[in-house]
């Protein structure tokens, strides 16, 4: 069977997109993600990767608000889209997806709405518990979408948050249900939804990473939706791949005796390897170095919540109600990779005390299985904030052979 074609949405730095590419049955039609750090990062992985070329990568990412989905279809920009988004995008993609997908049948749509909205730790620290968060409602856009170009199969990822969220008193997960239903397609419905929550630590990714795969059939295509569940299910692998096999391989970054002077920044406690500049050491203070080197050493992720907020606490003098430091263990999965590494690494420590330090971007990377040579365009802590919003390559790749293995039959 020829490959089948697909529209990546809320596509970031193309976790989805590279699972789905490397999985060799799929062609990716186009892919839209308003950030600029990853539409660059796809764009380049697009062209040093997978053969495109500039032009056409240029072309195909497209950097765009999902929420103007009428002119992110057919063009005809406003002025203000214009300003916003004409300077990025080539004169092709400002043409909408229409100009961009031309004869080619859609054949799956696929994507993950920014999940802080529907994250249950996200709505704890959030003084409005997300109820005012725009991201509530980006499915609906996604909706439009796959009304528009009516794929025989779409893939909605998200966490399992989703399943509780009730911004304003409204389930979330029976608007998604009652909205695919009204487009005519088939989806669980949202009582048997939890058992559509996969661990991403099932599927050769060495992480816990639980989230919802939400897969919908279009009436007529004569598919049967629980296919689709029972082929990803057939691919849980019993090999659960530990922190050491994810990044265990990697030069050692050794703190450095004596604190030196580092432009752009007052000093640094490591030595560099140029080698790799994904696999740099993360700025960290002395009294960090202090903090780390306790942790690990007095083997404190075993403290109880009470201990460890208390040992916050002694550190830096201020209260809390979360625990805020632990190491990842080696012959364990990593927790999950989160966004808020952009601002801090207390929750992902390097396992190795010789070393005291937090994980580098790609050791992050290599967590949520993305290839070793993948290139990341933008500052670090942007870099780690994109790795922790995507789907893990290995899980994506899954997915994608879920879906083939069903439609070639």
């Amino acid at each position: 069977m020829a490959n089948l074609n697909f529209i990546d949405l809320f596509a970031g730095c193309g976790g989805l997109s590279e699972g789905f590419l490397q999985s060799s049955h799929f062609t990716g039609l186009a892919h839209v993600e308003w950030e600029t750090p990853m539409v660059n990062t796809l764009r380049t992985r697009l062209v040093e990767r997978w053969g495109e070329s500039t032009d056409q990568a240029l072309s195909k990412v497209i950097q765009f608000d999902i929420q103007k989905t009428d002119e992110l279809i057919n063009g005809n920009w406003t002025t203000e889209t214009s300003n916003l988004y004409a300077a990025n995008n080539s004169a092709q993609a400002q043409l909408g997806l229409d100009s961009i997908v031309q004869n080619n049948t859609v054949d799956v749509i696929i994507g993950g709405p920014p999940c802080q909205a529907y994250s249950i730790h996200g709505r704890a620290k959030d003084k409005d518990s997300m109820q005012n968060d725009y991201r509530n409602f980006l499915f609906e856009s996604f909706v439009k979408v796959v009304n528009h170009y009516r794929p025989k199969v779409f893939v909605f990822e998200n966490v399992a948050g989703i399943l509780s969220a009730k911004p304003k008193g409204i389930s979330i997960i029976h608007e998604i249900h009652k909205a695919f239903k009204a487009i005519g397609y088939d989806i669980l419905e949202p009582e048997n939804m939890k058992s559509a929550v996969f661990n991403a630590g099932d599927f050769n990714v060495p992480q816990y990473r639980p989230r919802i795969i939400i897969f919908g059939v279009r009436n007529d295509c004569h598919l049967d939706l629980n296919d689709f569940y029972t082929a990803l299910k057939s691919r849980i692998s019993n090999h659960k791949p530990t922190v050491k096999d994810a990044i265990g391989h990697l030069p050692p970054i050794y703190p450095l005796e004596v604190v030196t002077k580092v432009k752009n920044k007052n000093r640094s406690h490591y030595a560099t390897d140029d080698t790799d500049p994904f696999h740099q050491p993360r700025h960290c203070s002395a009294r960090d170095l202090t903090t780390i080197r306790t942790w690990i050493a007095n083997n404190m992720n075993s403290f109880s919540h009470k201990e460890a907020i208390e040992f916050y606490k002694k550190v830096t003098g201020r209260d809390t109600l979360y625990i805020k430091y632990r190491n990842l263990e080696w012959d364990k999965p990593s927790p999950t990779v989160v966004a808020h590494l952009q601002k801090d690494g207390f929750m992902f420590i390097h396992p190795d005390l010789e070393q005291s330090r937090f994980i580098s971007v790609r050791e992050a990377a290599l967590l949520m299985t993305f290839p070793s040579d993948y290139t990341f365009v933008g500052a670090n802590s942007i870099c780690y904030k994109m790795i922790g919003n995507a789907v893990p390559v290995n899980f994506a790749q899954a997915i994608a052979d879920s879906i083939y293995e069903v439609i070639s039959k």
